[in-house]
């Protein structure tokens, strides 16, 4: 999976009734529900194909950010794509305590989802996983009111986005599985940040599975691999 487009292009908030996310069916029987969210310029029904590929014993819904953006992607909150290219041009950064506005709607659609999920698989474990801006929104939802409640989580490509807001909740991961992975050379979100990310959520008593890996801003083979690994870890529940 290539990185977010780092070029800019325009958000515009969607309104209202903006074209639903897809959802995978399982292979055999569903035992888990896993809800991906996707990054900055990415569109579920692209990731779609790599989720269904890996047959997974798990009902995944891929919900769509509610910011439309050009050339059909998607984003979760909008973004100032001119400050963007700016922080891009000075290198990797850490978005600690950024707070982006906007995130109110992103978590609505997160809940809606995840209800969606737990009415098709009552009782069953969640999964949530998510890359860089998705990433970033799956600690969102978990840590600010209303909790979402999970089982376990995947983050790929991710900073400590709204930390100051996050800490007081931090203890709602003690015990969760949460697999987390960055590249070294990420151009985007600089290797520090995913570090800064693992030790607070080691701070915290998660339990942390750390993957570093020789690429940048992407999602490569072995995120896929952990995560088929963690499903089949909630499924034997």
């Amino acid at each position: 999976m290539n990185h977010e487009d780092a070029n800019s292009s325009p958000s515009v908030a969607e309104p209202a009734g903006y074209p639903p996310g897809v959802w995978v069916e399982p292979a055999g029987q569903a035992r888990v529900g896993v809800l991906w969210l996707h990054g900055l310029d990415m569109a579920p029904q692209r990731v779609a194909p790599l989720l269904r590929s890996l047959k997974l014993p798990a009902l995944v819904a891929l919900p769509a950010g509610p910011v439309v953006r050009a050339g059909g992607g998607r984003a979760w909150w909008p973004v100032d794509d001119a400050a963007r290219d700016v922080r891009l041009r000075h290198g990797p950064a850490d978005l600690h305590d950024s707070h982006p506005v906007g995130r109110e709607p992103a978590r609505r659609v997160v809940h809606e989802a995840a209800a969606a999920l737990r009415a098709r698989l009552p009782g069953r474990p969640l999964l949530v996983a998510g890359f860089s801006q998705g990433a970033m929104l799956a600690l969102d939802c978990v840590l600010q009111a209303p909790h979402l409640e999970v089982d376990a989580l995947a983050l790929w490509a991710a900073s400590r986005l709204a930390f100051s807001e996050w800490v007081p909740a931090l203890h709602r991961l003690h015990g969760v599985p949460v697999q987390l992975l960055h590249g070294h050379r990420d151009d985007n979100l600089g290797f520090a940040a995913g570090q800064a990310l693992r030790d607070a959520l080691a701070d915290a008593q998660a339990r942390v599975r750390w993957l570093a890996f020789d690429g940048g801003h992407e999602i490569p083979l072995q995120a896929w691999v952990g995560l088929r690994a963690t499903v089949r870890e909630l499924a034997q529940r």
